[in-house]
């Protein structure tokens, strides 16, 4: 492929703004020195990122030979981003700067889970949080949408999400036409992982799973720096594996998935089956951490049942380490052991590190890492 300036210049403003997000702040020799660029080119890129503010001058600080030195950094602060998590429920709202630091958040009920009734409380959400963080409209870049199901990110389409009784939905489109900004969706476990590639604990990470435990079970995968989609943008559905045959009636209209076997819903089912009463969720976050045999013994279960079939997903992709988010990450140990333990005793070799990384809002910010991504890849396009 014939690469012209336009391109060219593209692939040096990426190279340089992912050296910066993943070095920090760095000279201009030091640019020139990492990316093998010259220093004319790297002169003429970082000018013109200053110009559009996306990178700035940090105060010159003295260099090995003792001369002044004056780091360029990203500005992060410039532009700003929305991440929107659909849940069944409620949606989790978002206002980020570039590196998905919240500036603003919001969770808004939901009873209608129509497309338009939910573009509606989108479109309606935006100038709430922007006032919250004192911002302006002009300073977005774009908004990210997490959405449960299998999504297709390329042309924004909604391929399914029975969670909502969604099929073939342009929702990028659709919540495009109200909001006039750029609009870019992707499965919400994906999300997550684009979010953990870029400024999460996989930043430094070229090949890492990121693998999501809550109301569901999903697994993204990040390979030689990007996200695997698959041929039909329907990789990741770890939790859709069959774990057993005939069993429990999931909400995709299979019976025996992982999710059905393993995600909370089924935590406080089980605990009903063998209590013979209901819980609620903080219910039995709460006996999770007095030290409740049951709720331990129920995490045990549900946590081997994800351990023995991560084990085949380390074996399949060998990945480097595996980052764990979702909700369920609020359990600690009483889950995250057993599957450490599980997936340790049925892998062939590789023995990745399981490491933890969720904060509350960590489904929206990684939405709005949908949008923010763009900045560090400048060959996607909006959906929207």
């Amino acid at each position: 492929m014939k690469i012209n300036a336009t391109m060219s210049r593209a692939l040096n403003r990426r190279l340089i703004l992912n050296h910066l997000r993943k070095e920090g702040p760095m000279s201009r020799a030091d640019i020139t020195a990492l990316t093998g660029l010259s220093p004319a080119a790297v002169t003429f890129v970082v000018a013109d990122l200053m110009d559009e503010a996306l990178v700035h001058e940090r105060e010159a600080v003295a260099n090995v030979k003792g001369r002044p030195s004056t780091p360029i950094d990203i500005n992060y602060g410039s532009r700003l981003a929305f991440g929107f998590k659909l849940n069944k429920e409620s949606i989790n709202c978002v206002l980020t700067d570039l590196a998905t630091t919240a500036l603003a958040s919001a969770d808004i009920p939901i009873a209608d889970t129509t497309p338009d009734s939910i573009a509606a409380v989108i479109a309606d959400s935006i100038p709430s949080l922007l006032d919250q963080a004192g911002r302006s409209e002009t300073e977005v870049m774009g908004i990210g949408v997490s959405i449960p199901g299998e999504v297709d990110p390329v042309t924004g389409i909604c391929l399914q999400s029975p969670r909502f009784g969604w099929h073939s939905l342009p929702f990028a489109e659709l919540l495009g036409e109200r909001v006039k900004v750029p609009v870019w969706i992707d499965d919400d476990v994906n999300a997550f992982g684009i979010a953990q590639r870029l400024f999460g604990a996989g930043r430094e990470r070229q090949n890492f799973a990121a693998l999501a435990i809550g109301a569901g079970i999903g697994c993204a995968l990040v390979i030689r720096g990007e996200i695997y989609h698959g041929s039909r943008s329907a990789a990741g559905k770890f939790g859709h594996i069959t774990s057993v045959v005939g069993g429990r009636l999931c909400e995709c209209g299979r019976r025996g998935c992982l999710m059905a076997h393993a995600a909370e819903p089924y935590m406080l089912d089980e605990w009903e089956r063998l209590a013979g009463s209901r819980i609620s969720r903080a219910g039995f976050a709460e006996a999770v951490e007095t030290g409740s045999e049951l709720a331990v013994a129920i995490l045990s279960d549900a946590g081997s049942r994800v351990g023995r079939h991560l084990a085949d997903v380390v074996n399949m992709f060998d990945p480097e380490v595996i980052i764990v988010g979702g909700e369920a990450v609020q359990f600690g140990e009483a889950l995250l052991s057993p599957i450490r333990e599980a997936m340790e005793k049925f892998t062939f070799m590789s023995k990745p590190e399981i490491i933890p990384d969720w904060v509350s809002n960590s489904w929206a910010r990684g939405a709005a890492a949908l949008a923010t991504q763009n900045i560090f890849d400048f060959q996607r396009a909006p959906s929207g």
